[in-house]
């Protein structure tokens, strides 16, 4: 009896287990070469199927569709489109695996446009009973237009009703299993009209690849007139893949049940428990407060170092420099210019270290999984939580993290209100603002009532945050869809190199990006601190010494005239200036000044009230600073400044002004124009004088 011979090309995705179905169906009748001209592998085998017939195997490089980008791709069309090849298939055979059966029919539902008996592999059969799979066999067959064969290569399940299919292959059908001209419906039907005993298919393959084929030639088309540009193409392609995704998601929906709940593998166990409706919540909470624990504890010994070390290089330079308005500079703006950006970069590293570090274990996908439900009802997106929460340590990295949401609409509100959480620049001034107003006492004899008001402060920073998205949403007109399309990777254990570098890359771009901007800004402020226009401010030291003689003020000298220059400096103008505008929220000029300073970054707040107040280098700083506040009073009625109305207008000013440059900047930055910014700072003060003005008026 003559022996038969077919040739099956095994086709499929990288890593489906192609490899392991032909090592199954070929045993050790093998042979590994390379593609004539190119340095492809080529694996072939022999694979006997019955005593009058046997298959030579070709197993083609893994790839993803029929729209070649590579070499590999390139020798799969190449044969596929060729029928004078000797390698031509009388069978191809699809290997998919049963996780990634959406992904992988792609590829099957193209190679079953070229008219070829194809058969559908579904491997890792073994794994469904752990992933809560169940499939629809003969549904899915009779949608796909073939013969399926189930089964697990890596315990040798299947194998032989495979090798029965094969035998069969005449009786599979070479339908395709839908119309892939519908994407447009004249193009095609002029093509089919240009080359009338051409698949058609085949020629729309030939026209859209980007590669040059070996052994095919591209034929001009006979007419040109419905020839269309390559970008016309491209969106052609595009149309193309989505009208397939839409086939093979109709497909299994009912062809495919996946149930979470019944699966049984370690991932899947994991996923149950991280994804709870309630316990995923509540995990995900508590690695929040770790992580917050962790940046605040780890950067404040990096931070405390870096802000020690350019107050010793400031102090150095202004000592052993030539006096002058250069060594001022040098001194008092560009050194600490300086160290206010490389301050923050323990806060940015260790904020990327741990996102990198939940992003790399995969977890960071189950995270925006669960929060998307609850942040879409306010016009934001799960993937918005982390610059929320991160806005906690400071804003700056936070709205960088904002990268990783691709809808702009829901992106740009993301950075808009995230300055809202209240960071840790707040922190010195709610302290000492809250030990001057709020008694420390006990509330029920359990809670600190100082404690509780802070609480409170950081309870209203992101309940704004949350009510100004919602706000957003409904005023802004920016048409995007958003489609909330998130994979679920496997978990893993994060490659330090991945890490490190996206830690590093993300550090170099707030320093080099954001960091020209405040250290311009620093100095503009220096300069307005430091130099007046007349000679009151130019005379300080004069007039203060007979001050002094005289004795009308009292104090330390280098404070007193500290605090005269800062009152005739331009900035002290100012603050004297906007008084009337800030009298009506409880503030004087002196309080004036130490806001506008402020406006570099809310911590100033404090240091530039210990300026004015006489007390900037005192050893127990703190303690004077309150003292010196809370027995500061009005110069005519005597009533205290720091009274309960006007702290309290202060801590509200704080939790919403726009008191940050540096934020401003890198919102600039992400949204590449000023008008954010802008609109940022206007409605964010805006929204602060109103409320401190109403507070200070009911409470006063």
């Amino acid at each position: 009896m003559k022996v038969g011979n077919i040739n099956i090309a095994l086709i499929g995705n990288p890593n489906v287990g192609k490899t392991s179905v032909f090592n199954q169906l070929t045993g050790l009748n093998q042979q590994v070469g390379n593609y004539p001209g190119i340095t492809v592998e080529k694996k072939v085998g022999i694979c006997k199927l019955a005593s009058n017939l046997k298959a030579t195997i070709l197993d083609l490089p893994g790839t993803y569709s029929l729209n070649a980008s590579s070499l590999d791709e390139n020798v799969v069309i190449e044969l596929l489109l060729n029928k004078n090849d000797k390698d031509y298939p009388d069978v191809a055979i699809v290997v998919t695996e049963v996780e990634n059966l959406k992904r992988n029919l792609l590829l099957f539902t193209q190679i079953k446009d070229l008219e070829i008996p194809t058969i559908l592999v579904i491997n890792m059969a073994d794994r469904m009973s752990y992933k809560g799979i169940t499939l629809d066999i003969p549904y899915l067959e009779k949608m796909l237009k073939t013969k399926v064969a189930l089964i697990s290569s890596r315990k040798n399940e299947g194998i032989d009703e495979l090798k029965n299919l094969i035998i069969k292959y005449k009786n599979i059908p070479t339908d395709p299993c839908l119309n892939a001209s519908e994407i447009d419906p004249i193009y095609f039907d002029n093509l089919r009209k240009a080359f009338p005993n051409q698949l058609l298919y085949k020629l729309w393959l030939v026209i859209t690849q980007d590669v040059n084929f070996v052994d095919l030639d591209r034929k001009e088309l006979p007419n040109p007139s419905f020839t269309k540009s390559k970008e016309d193409l491209k969106r052609l392609q595009h149309k193309e893949t989505i009208k397939r995704y839409q086939f093979i998601n109709e497909v299994l929906k009912v062809g495919q049940t996946v149930d979470i709940n019944s699966a049984k593998d370690l991932r899947s166990r994991l996923d149950r428990i991280l994804m709870h409706k309630v316990y995923g919540y509540l995990i995900f909470f508590g690695i929040l407060m770790l992580i917050f624990q962790s940046i605040f504890d780890w950067s404040s010994v990096p931070m405390d170092f870096i802000d020690g070390s350019f107050a010793t290089f400031s102090s150095f330079a202004k000592s052993h420099l030539p006096p002058g308005i250069l060594t001022d500079l040098i001194a008092e703006g560009i050194i600490p210019g300086l160290g206010g950006i490389v301050i923050f970069i323990p806060q940015i590293a260790f904020l990327f270290l741990f996102i990198s570090v939940l992003e790399e274990s995969g977890y960071m996908s189950r995270v925006v999984f669960l929060m998307d439900k609850v942040m879409r009802r306010f016009g934001l997106s799960g993937k918005s939580v982390v610059p929320l929460i991160s806005g906690t340590a400071c804003a700056i990295p936070a709205i960088m993290a904002a990268r990783n949401i691709e809808n702009w609409k829901e992106r740009l509100i993301t950075i808009l209100v995230t300055p809202f959480t209240t960071c840790s620049a707040r922190l010195p001034v709610y302290a000492i603002l809250i030990s001057l107003i709020i008694p420390d006492k006990r509330l029920f004899g359990v809670f600190n009532m100082q404690g509780l008001t802070l609480m409170t402060l950081y309870m209203l920073g992101f309940g704004m945050a949350i009510f100004s998205a919602y706000i957003l949403n409904k005023i802004l007109k920016i048409n995007s869809n958003s489609y909330f399309v998130v994979e679920m990777p496997s978990y893993k254990v994060p490659m330090f190199k991945n890490v490190a570098i996206n830690v590093v890359e993300k550090t170099k771009s707030f320093v080099f990006g954001a960091g020209k901007i405040i250290l311009a800004l620093s100095v503009i402020l220096w300069f307005l601190g430091s130099h007046g226009p007349d000679k009151t401010f130019h005379n300080a030291d004069q007039i203060v010494e007979q001050q002094l003689k005289s004795k009308t003020i009292s104090g330390e000298k280098e404070d007193l005239v500290a605090s005269y220059k800062l009152e005739n400096s331009y900035i002290g103008m100012l603050g004297k200036t906007i008084e009337p505008v800030i009298k009506p929220l409880g503030y004087d000029w002196k309080i004036g000044i130490a806001v506008v300073s402020s406006f570099a970054a809310r911590e100033v707040f404090v240091g530039t009230l210990a300026t004015i107040y006489s007390v900037g280098s005192h050893s127990d700083e703190e303690t004077t600073i309150k003292n010196k506040m809370a027995a500061e009073v009005h110069p005519i009625t005597g009533a205290k400044i720091f009274n309960f109305a006007t702290g309290v207008s202060l801590l509200l000013f704080y939790a919403f002004a726009m008191q940050c440059i540096s934020t401003l900047a890198i919102t600039k930055k992400e949204t590449n124009t000023w008008k954010w910014p802008m609109v940022q700072l206007v409605f964010m003060s805006g929204f602060a004088y109103v409320v401190c003005l109403i507070a200070y008026q009911i409470l006063k």
